[in-house]
């Protein structure tokens, strides 16, 4: 459990620091090309989800994101035991919802500061937090569709004769 709270907090303090950083050293709206035609950091504040969408529906995101912060680490504690890629996966899902929601909840607008931009295609902008989400939550997908079975449980195949076996006890 250690080394779930530890992820937690690593992604928290990566998050914040790179926030506080982009604050720092940037003003909102503007851009820095970091690899060009690859990576630019972009200070922005995002009141709402992926490219603005619900962005003066500040509630939503915090409700959804205290029932991640209460729910997600009591799960992790019951099923500490499991395999190394369900605690990380929900570790840095944890670690990311708790980034974000230090924004939501102490930044004078709720807005949540995002910087990183690709500059090859249109993608929302976006933070460290995000990424810890998304990671986690696509590694505790692969680990639920492809390796848990208690959660998906391969289906038994039954024999042809196993029917006719159940219908004769009924009788």
């Amino acid at each position: 459990m250690i080394l779930w709270i530890s992820i937690i907090i690593a992604s928290v303090l990566i998050d914040q620091l790179t926030k506080l950083a982009t604050i720092a050293w940037l003003e909102v709206g503007e851009k820095i090309v970091a690899i060009p035609y690859l990576i630019n950091f972009h200070h922005i504040k995002n009141t709402g989800a992926a490219w603005g969408m619900f962005s003066d529906s500040r509630w939503i995101f915090l409700v959804i994101s205290s029932v991640a912060i209460i729910g997600l680490p009591i799960f992790l504690y019951k099923h500490r035991k499991a395999p190394f890629i369900f605690g990380f996966s929900l570790s840095l899902v944890i670690g990311g919802a708790i980034g974000n929601m230090i924004d939501r909840l102490f930044a004078p607008n709720g807005g949540v500061t995002d910087f990183i931009e690709f500059a090859f295609m249109d993608f929302p902008v976006f933070n460290v937090a995000d990424i810890c989400v998304c990671v986690g939550a696509v590694l505790l997908f692969v680990y639920l569709a492809f390796f848990d079975k208690v959660v998906f449980p391969p289906e038994e195949k039954k024999t042809e004769a196993e029917p006719a076996e159940e219908e004769e006890k009924n009788d």
